[in-house]
């Protein structure tokens, strides 16, 4: 999980904002490790982060603690991403009352490529133009339909966010026709790419390749070394666009739920 992550995810208030969210920090002060939850509506999904070296003790200690917390805060419904080949974190789950949820439409693919500058997207067809929320800041925000009215404020709240790397493209009346948001994080020199949306009546134009080059080229220039974005395994269509600009698939990630989580303390 990359910091923009979890700042895309700000964009929408919740009743988790203002939750007290759970962190380790060794003798010198330095992170260790966090559990974040996050109310999707129909639950709460609960992210573990540790560092890569974490052993398997320390990642079991961290996961039975946030379950704890969870119940303890009254939480029922539960959710947790796990990569399909984390066997440690899926045996500790199932044995928590944990179960997969079945199918792929809660599943997503992270993906990640070399960022380097020069990238070649189709050129625009005529009557579309693209352009940054630095253009637009006199009018709602371009995502506030699906994100709401609030979303633009939300996303200035968080430090990653730059409208320079907000990006829509618009059609000859002005309406926005497809749009996608670049993260770029200076401390790990990381870019995410998170959302992109081509708007059903102007899908098939070659837009998306157009937004995605152009904001791929602006993530290096802005200093990234790699890129990562996420794709559902279900959509053929944007598996295809991130593959075909050198994506290379590295993580799939299944959800384990608890509706019970008294029985997973």
């Amino acid at each position: 999980m990359e910091a923009a992550d979890l700042q895309w995810w700000w964009r929408a208030s919740r009743p988790t904002d203002v939750f007290p969210q759970l962190f380790w920090f060794d003798d010198r002060g330095q992170p260790e490790a966090a559990l974040i939850a996050t109310d999707w509506g129909d639950g709460v999904a609960l992210d573990p982060i540790v560092l890569p070296d974490a052993k398997p003790a320390w990642i079991t200690h961290v996961i039975e603690r946030g379950l704890a917390y969870a119940g303890e805060s009254g939480f029922k419904a539960i959710e947790i991403a796990v990569d399909r080949t984390d066997d440690l974190l899926c045996r500790l789950l199932t044995s928590r009352g944990f179960a997969m949820t079945p199918g792929a439409s809660l599943e997503v693919v992270c993906s990640w490529r070399a960022a380097h500058t020069g990238h070649m997207g189709s050129p625009l067809h005529d009557g579309y133009r693209l352009c940054s929320r630095l253009e637009t800041e006199q009018f709602p925000h371009h995502m506030a339909g699906r994100s709401g009215q609030d979303v633009g404020e939300r996303l200035r709240q968080t430090s990653l966010y730059r409208s320079d790397l907000d990006l829509l493209i618009l059609d000859q009346h002005d309406q926005v026709a497809a749009y996608g948001l670049f993260w770029f994080d200076p401390q790990t020199a990381t870019g995410l790419v998170e959302p992109m949306r081509t708007e059903s009546a102007h899908q098939r134009r070659g837009l998306a390749h157009h937004l995605l080059a152009a904001g791929m080229s602006r993530l290096a220039h802005a200093g990234a070394q790699r890129i990562k974005l996420c794709y559902s395994p279900e959509n053929q269509a944007a598996r295809d666009l991130y593959l075909s600009h050198g994506f290379v698939p590295h993580q799939q990630t299944a959800v384990f739920s608890q509706r019970d989580l008294a029985s997973a303390s």
